[in-house]
């Protein structure tokens, strides 16, 4: 490997001759095939080097702040001076890893935190047997991490935990600037951890019906969609480049704008969810439990083509959307987020949310406006009741027209 990573003899041959030659090149390789560039593995090779002669002159293995501190002072003895923040950083990153892979480096003591137990079974019981999806799981697990870091170090029992506490534990939310509806969203969290928690038995009764929530009223907020014109200018802004980023956000976009996607369902997506013979496209429902088939528009299927054909990184990975930085790896949901935030934002939208949820809001406001029905919305944009398409009913501009039309003294 270190042949291919330089071309003079004796760098080669220093590289070569330095301790678990075997181990760093295999290390190497592997880095080359997850897609890493010439230049990054260059670097790479240069901290494995370093790393090898401080394992090989104090011998293995060691604690991680054992072998963070001989890093630090192999390379202070090297050039006479303390070592920067940013090398020591690259040092650490490349040279730890390799170190574990190779078994260099002791597992970590480190305590498990408070209540690891009960919210790693709470977490299995969220995924197995309600089948939620990893984003309500992910903020479940926030709001009870938040809890936990909160409460007293004397809290060690889940009966400690009770409702007093976790109002006090709202009211301290509610100060420092939370709203209304996410109080409700962490406070809903903690009661259903409660629940689960009286039903294994680690408190002696169900708590969280004595917990009071901020209270929620039906259909109470507007939904914040994009505009046409808005839509319009986004989707030309990612169009009409070339470079890999815009080829790519461009076919999420489509995908978000068109067809109303969740960020999961997008994030979620893989090559063989495409059928190029058939022209359609599967997306996963997890509310729905299912996936729905739909066809693949010209607009939204040109946009995908071009970005598996140029831009997609050739790898094992089967998920449609992949970072184009090394190490190359699956789009994050919330990576998605801030490509559609920072992509508005740019535009100077005058929305307060400029998340991928606007685009969905955007999508079910032009079918109301073409004329379909509550129903058909909810069916395209995956919702498991009419109850959540009725709030697009108040950005029904031309049926709300036509109410304020209605001459009242002709009915009383």
């Amino acid at each position: 490997m270190h042949n291919e990573l330089f071309s003079h003899p004796a760098i080669i041959s220093r590289y070569q001759d330095a301790p678990y030659v075997e181990s760093r090149e295999r290390f190497l390789r592997i880095a080359c095939e997850n897609g890493y560039a010439t230049t990054m593995l260059q670097k790479m090779a240069s901290a494995l080097l370093v790393t090898a002669k401080v394992v090989h002159r104090y011998g293995a293995p060691f604690t991680p702040n054992d072998f963070k501190n001989a890093l630090a002072r192999s390379v202070r003895l090297r050039n006479g001076r303390r070592p920067s923040a940013k090398s020591l950083k690259s040092l650490l990153r490349y040279g730890e890893a390799w170190a574990h892979s190779a078994n260099m480096i002791s597992p970590s003591q480190t305590p498990f935190p408070r209540f690891y137990k009960e919210l790693h079974a709470y977490a299995n019981y969220m995924s197995v047997e309600q089948g939620l999806s990893s984003v309500t799981i992910a903020n479940r697990h926030f709001a009870l991490s938040k809890l936990i870091a909160w409460l007293p170090t004397s809290v060690n029992a889940i009966e400690q935990i009770t409702p007093r506490r976790v109002e006090e534990f709202l009211k301290e939310l509610g100060k420092s600037g939370w709203s209304r509806r996410s109080l409700y969203t962490v406070g809903s969290s903690l009661k259903s951890f409660l629940r689960f928690s009286a039903s294994r038995g680690w408190s002696s009764s169900d708590l969280s019906s004595h917990i009071d929530l901020p209270r929620l009223y039906k259909l109470e907020e507007i939904p914040q969609a994009q505009t046409d014109d808005m839509l319009d200018r986004l989707q030309k802004s990612t169009e009409e480049r070339n470079d890999p980023s815009a080829i790519r956000d461009h076919a999420i976009l489509s995908l978000l704008i068109h067809y109303g996607l969740r960020r999961s369902e997008v994030q979620t997506l893989r090559l063989n969810d495409i059928n190029w013979d058939d022209e359609t496209i599967t997306i996963q429902r997890p509310k729905l439990r299912r996936s729905e088939l739909y066809p693949i528009t010209l607009r939204v299927g040109n946009a995908i083509l071009r970005y598996i054909r140029e831009v997609r990184p050739r790898c094992e990975h089967r998920s449609l959307f992949l970072t184009l930085k090394s190490p190359t790896r699956p789009l994050s949901g919330s990576g998605i987020s801030v490509m559609v935030n920072r992509r508005l934002t740019e535009l100077g939208t005058n929305l307060e949310r400029r998340g991928p949820h606007s685009l969905r809001h955007a999508c079910a406001a032009k079918l109301l406006d073409s004329g379909f029905t509550l129903k058909q919305i909810a069916d395209h944009l995956g919702h498991r009741s009419l109850d959540t398409t009725r709030i697009y009913t108040k950005i029904d501009l031309h049926g709300l027209r036509q109410v304020a039309e209605i001459d009242l003294g002709t009915i009383i």
